[in-house]
């Protein structure tokens, strides 16, 4: 299955098109115009980890390499960090620009309209085409979806719906302004309250029916697959697929990716779905689309700050500031995690959230109330097998189950096989595929054999040689249904060990309920 069978947490998603530039050969170094594009596409499909500054949007050499190794890992391209032809060739395509980098977080459920009929409501419509045109095409859009899913969509003329719709070039008042023909097409939020589901075309493209110009079905089904939850596929034969590509619409049906997607997320239509009872709209005047403003969102504070350092003293402070204004925030940083009996903990100066299927949302603890002989969490991990997490603090380390200390400890990380020279470990996670545990340490790792008590020969070895793409370094990781979470700052990728593959790029704070 492709990337959008796996539910994401909700998000604001948002389209971008890299401007075109000229393709080097194979051989041949690429020119300015290509380095500056390339850094163009980057920062703006890849700008949520913090690759930009309040200079401008250039980025530094090393994430530079950093984020296009992994947009080649994304797009099935030999990942070699270099800026290649075929690397330019991908980038130089029209694409739907959603990022990406999603927030994500499938522990708890995965994110979805929480009933089976939902509206919708367009409160600005295109010059392009006429009302009926429009209304009759976003209907056939949403009919994809009614098809293979219990799902059912209403239009109303008035109040709020559940996906507000709007045409309207530039600043559109949600901080992602449109920039004009042939560039950004249209974005989306994912499910969720208040802007939930929210889509937005770009009034300054040509919208059409046919193959000319911007067709506005194939279009509205993408944004509205957004909409619904789904997130990019990598089958290029995917509606869900980042670049835009014409098909023939007509008797277009949602192609398999994307029916196994939103099925995974709401189930199959059966002969005995109905609707559920029509909502009873607020009456409200509805805004003629040529003289007055959409109903817009609050002003909010730009969600895309310039990066901040994030420095960690040794010996730091014990514990710090309370990370609670931190839990939302874009450039939120762990300092380790991991599950405990099947629940997540996220650690953040001597705090922790931590998350649960047992109840809803986010708990905020301390780390001392809990585990009193610890004061903060440089890294950790579990062995589920014994029922055993492991906490590191400095040059120590303790033993827990649940919130019971083990007697024993604290162990000095040297009787692991760690040499003098290391005093804190930065990440640790364990296989349990292999029963191997693998301590992140700086630019490098090691692997540490739990069935034998000693460390793997031939480590450490560097993390950008084994683990291309997911950073030069590893703050926290943790492993959750299948994949481990490997945490560079802010930025967060998710990985496939078995095929040393990267499934998608993340953000930090996505787990931690921020709406």
């Amino acid at each position: 299955m492709a990337l959008c069978t796996v539910p994401s947490l909700l998000a604001l998603l948002f389209l971008g098109l890299c401007r075109a530039a000229p393709t080097p050969g194979p051989d041949v170094a690429p020119s300015k115009e290509d380095q500056k594009a390339a850094e163009d596409y980057l920062s703006q499909f890849y700008r949520d980890v913090g690759t930009t500054n309040s200079t401008g949007r250039r980025i530094s050499v090393s994430n530079f390499k950093n984020d296009l190794e992994t947009m080649q890992s994304f797009f099935g391209l030999e990942v070699t960090g270099k800026l290649d032809k075929k690397t330019l060739e991908v980038m130089n395509q029209s694409r739907c620009g959603v990022s990406d980098i999603s927030r994500y977080g499938h522990f708890y459920g995965k994110p979805k309209w929480d009933k089976t009929t939902i509206t919708y409501r367009i409160t600005q419509y295109t010059r392009d085409l006429s009302q009926s045109e429009v209304d009759t095409t976003l209907a056939k859009a949403f009919k994809l979806y009614s098809d293979v899913t219990p799902l059912n969509f209403q239009q109303i003329q008035s109040g709020t719906a559940d996906i507000m719709i709007l045409f309207k070039g530039g600043d559109h008042g949600d901080f992602y302004p449109f920039d004009g023909p042939s560039g950004v097409l249209a974005h989306a939020n994912s499910p969720g309250r208040n802007q939930g589901g929210d889509t937005h075309f770009d009034e300054d493209e040509g919208w059409t029916l046919t193959r000319r110009g911007v067709n506005l079905l194939l279009v509205a089904a993408h944004e509205f697959g957004h909409a619904l939850g789904l997130d990019h596929s990598r089958d290029r034969k995917a509606l869900m697929f980042p670049t835009y590509q014409y098909v023939d619409t007509n008797g277009y049906k949602l192609p398999d990716d994307d029916k196994a997607g939103v099925q995974a997320l709401y189930g199959s239509r059966t002969p005995t779905d109905k609707p559920e009872p029509k909502p009873e709209p607020v009456p409200q005047p509805s805004p003629d689309p040529d003289t007055e403003e959409p109903e817009e969102p609050d002003p909010k504070p730009d969600p895309k700050p310039d990066p901040k350092p994030d420095p960690k003293p040794d010996p730091r402070p014990v514990p710090g500031p309370n990370p609670k204004d931190e839990q939302c925030s874009r450039d939120l940083v762990f300092d380790a995690a991991t599950t405990i009996r099947r629940e997540l903990y996220f650690f953040k100066n001597g705090y922790f959230w931590k998350k649960s299927t047992w109840f809803t949302g986010v708990r905020l603890r301390q780390v001392k109330q809990t585990w009193p002989q610890i004061s903060y969490v440089d890294a950790a991990y579990e062995i589920r097998t014994k029922d055993t997490a492991y906490l590191f603090q400095g040059n120590q380390y303790w033993g827990v189950k649940g919130y019971r200390t083990l007697p024993g400890y604290p162990k000095s990380i040297s009787t692991l096989g760690f040499p003098s020279s290391v005093t804190k470990i930065d990440a640790a996670v364990h296989l349990s595929t292999t029963r191997k545990t693998l301590f992140f340490v700086n630019n490098q790792y090691y692997s540490y054999d739990e069935t034998t008590g000693r460390m793997d020969p031939g480590f450490p070895r560097y993390i950008f040689f084994d683990f291309p793409g997911i950073g030069l370094k590893v703050d926290a990781a943790f492993e959750n249904y299948g994949y481990l979470y490997f945490s560079d700052g802010p930025r967060q990728t998710e990985y496939h060990y078995r095929t040393k593959r990267i499934i998608r790029v993340l953000l930090n704070y996505g787990w931690l309920d921020c709406y």
